[in-house]
């Protein structure tokens, strides 16, 4: 398996490396996430202008292992921007279900906000239930339900909803506008943005041809856990460097840290963790680009991206001291964000549960 990347790909990700690089240090970072929206409008704008909001819409041109690429330099970066839940996941399900041109260039040129609102309250696991309904009158829809939390809800332009379809019609995805909604946005913990979104009697329109969409909306649901692991994966790796870094520079009992045994051996499980989750995060995107959409490798590799994320993020703040808590160094950002993304889609426990329920759909083998 070539796990190498071609030119156009490599030159995407120092486009992405060199554009974030240039706009966010701690500093910067912290300042955008403090005020409202939490991410830059200006910085939106030129990862629009480079193509990268457009990922994915065009399978022949760029996929998931171009989207990969991205997130990984995002993640490495802490770009608190919603690239991939305002952007590549639900324009990748219009450009999979419907056939609106227009509405897929408005998000591809950073002028239209788009998020799924799929989750809801009380609800586990990877795909989870939907309790809210659609209600058609005529040529007509409405959705009645609540969804939360919303990843970038709170600043969405157009809203794709999950909802229950009449007489047991299965699962249907329909366009809302999102001012039509009943929005109360918050700030996550790792300062990130979402929503709870109320639909009252909502005017909605199916997306494409209508009907139920529940294979669709899984395909999305595995793109988008394929993103929070490359994600995760270049946060993994700028707090492991952030780390390997910092321990010749301390100074102990009058010798640097890094002379310590004990303490090369923590930071060497640590990259350890990390080939073990990019190795997982490349065989999830390859899938995806391979067109197999298959929720047992989702569920594996964002397994480890889940045991990979905890286990750095916590050796990188004992490592760091007392220093890696402060909000002025950023590896307490990191391990908060890596602790978001393990909660995001499922957390550990439910991708085991995923697989757990996968092994009925195997043969027994007796000796």
């Amino acid at each position: 398996m070539d796990f190498d990347l071609t030119d156009e790909q490599e030159l995407l990700r120092d486009t992405t490396r060199d554009l974030l690089a240039g706009v966010y240090d701690v500093e910067t970072r912290n300042r955008t996430v403090d005020t409202d929206p939490g991410w830059s409008r200006e910085v939106w704008k030129q990862l629009a202008d480079i193509g990268i909001l457009s990922l994915g819409f065009d399978p022949a041109e760029s996929g998931q292992i171009e989207v990969m690429v991205v997130m990984t330099e995002i993640g490495r970066r802490l770009a608190p921007e919603p690239v991939a839940a305002a952007a590549l996941v639900p324009g990748t399900l219009i450009a999979e279900l419907g056939s609106d041109d227009q509405l897929l260039e408005q998000v591809g040129s950073g002028d239209m906000l788009l998020a799924l609102a799929h989750r809801e309250p009380g609800t586990r696991g990877v795909f989870g239930s939907v309790t809210s309904t659609a209600a058609q009158q005529g040529n007509s829809w409405t959705i009645t339900g609540r969804k939360h939390p919303v990843l970038a809800g709170d600043v969405a332009d157009t809203l794709i909803v999950s909802a229950a379809l009449p007489d047991s019609g299965g699962t249907g995805l329909f366009l809302v506008d999102a001012a039509a909604a009943e929005r109360q946005p918050f700030r996550t913990f790792d300062g990130q943005r979402a929503a709870q979104i109320d639909f009252d009697a909502t005017p909605a329109r199916p997306l494409g041809s209508g009907g139920d969409a529940t294979e669709h909306l899984q395909r999305a649901l595995i793109r988008h856990q394929s993103a929070l692991c490359a994600e995760a994966v270049g946060a993994m790796a700028e707090a492991l460097r952030l780390t390997t870094e910092y321990l010749p520079s301390r100074k102990q009992f009058g010798v640097p840290l890094s002379s310590f045994q004990t303490l090369t051996q923590r930071a060497a499980d640590m990259y350890v963790s990390l080939e073990l989750a990019r190795s997982m995060n490349f065989w999830a995107a390859m899938s995806i680009a391979d067109g197999r959409f298959d929720p047992a490798v989702a569920a594996r590799a964002k397994l480890q991206i889940c045991r990979s994320g905890r286990h750095i993020g916590q050796e990188a703040i004992q490592l760091h001291g007392g220093i890696g808590m402060t909000a002025e160094y950023p590896v307490g950002h990191y391990a908060a964000r890596l602790t978001a993304i393990e909660q995001t889609l499922g957390s550990a426990h439910d991708q085991l549960q995923v697989l757990i329920d996968g092994l009925t759909g195997y043969d027994t083998v007796s000796l």
